[in-house]
């Protein structure tokens, strides 16, 4: 079992910055592929990256290629995604979510746990 925390959302500008970090719970973060998905009111929750277990390996949606940088760092149990440049559309609750694979997974039907999301508000 892997308990996902999401932190670091909030309300920012058009065009500014934000990271996004989930800690997750357990002793086999390494194990796990990592991704961030996305879901604005009344839309559906959409991939945005992710990344594989040892971190050399990325893929990203590409509405957010550029712009988004996805990363982790396994010794703290911890996967960033850094989110420049942003977008009034980038506006959405923001999930981590993680599933135990080598390689890198853009659905989210593939995720075996989730976490309870952080909302990302971006002003125009």
């Amino acid at each position: 079992q892997v308990q996902l925390v999401e932190s670091g959302g909030g309300l920012v500008q058009a065009g500014g910055s934000l990271r996004l970090s989930c800690e997750a719970s357990g002793r086999t973060f390494e194990s796990y592929t990592m991704g961030w998905f996305r879901q604005a009111p009344g839309k559906e929750r959409d991939f945005v990256a992710s990344i594989n277990r040892s971190g050399g390996s990325t893929t990203y949606a590409d509405s957010v290629k550029g712009r988004f940088t996805i990363s982790r760092v396994n010794a703290k149990n911890t996967v960033y995604l850094q989110m420049n440049s942003l977008k009034p559309e980038d506006t959405a609750v923001y999930y981590c979510a993680a599933v135990r694979a080598t390689m890198t997974r853009r659905l989210s039907q593939s995720y075996d746990y989730w976490g309870q999301g952080t909302q990302v508000t971006v002003s125009s």
